[in-house]
């Protein structure tokens, strides 16, 4: 028992070092020296100057009908991406709060439940059969070539990505939402108000 919360610690050290290398180069480039300096990291409120918004790096996964679809097809609203796989406790956790958000939200925001398909230990059959005696009703992608996963260096989830309609992409939470933070983020990011940090 004490080897395996050793092992859950380490790869939890491990996802974060490796979302921290892919991110971190174009993170820092947002920064001037000045205002690295400061500790600031977008333009004050108010002073007219738009704060750089990296564009959501693009990828590909199946639909349920086995069709490839691209994350930029949907860049004609917001689009929340969820992570996420049967087997992962809080990832099921979080499922019903995200498919009463989509019954709410699903005509203003795209709502994009990428599962973690490796064909082994989560399957498109098992995943469709977990969803359909779930009763959601949210619309599941299949990640069974992990360019989703790998393109954001997804290694811990349940993780929520947000990206607004033109394709910027905003920030992540990584664990279980609640609803009504789920339903917080949703109504910044639709408002605009949902910055980049």
């Amino acid at each position: 028992m004490k080897n395996k919360k050793l092992l859950f610690v380490l790869l939890g050290f491990v996802a974060v070092l490796g979302l921290a290398a892919l991110l971190y180069p174009r993170l820092t480039a947002r920064y001037t020296p000045q205002q690295a300096a400061s500790g600031q990291s977008e333009a004050p409120e108010g002073s007219g100057t738009e704060t750089d918004v990296m564009e959501a790096p693009d990828f590909t996964v199946l639909d349920l009908d086995g069709e490839e679809v691209s994350l930029s097809d949907y860049f004609d609203k917001p689009v929340v991406v969820n992570f996420w796989a049967t087997w992962c406790g809080p990832c099921k956790s979080e499922l019903p709060a995200f498919d009463a958000v989509y019954q709410d939200y699903k005509d203003e925001v795209h709502f994009l439940m990428v599962n973690m398909t490796d064909g082994t230990r989560e399957t498109v059959e098992g995943v469709k059969a977990f969803v359909s005696e779930g009763g959601y009703t949210f619309p599941v992608y299949f990640d069974t070539q992990q360019d989703a996963a790998g393109t954001y260096g997804v290694y811990s989830i349940p993780a929520t990505l947000f990206v607004q309609q033109d394709g910027g992409l905003i920030g992540g939470y990584i664990g279980a939402m609640e609803e009504q933070t789920l339903r917080e983020y949703l109504d910044a990011l639709i408002a605009g108000e949902l910055r980049a940090q």
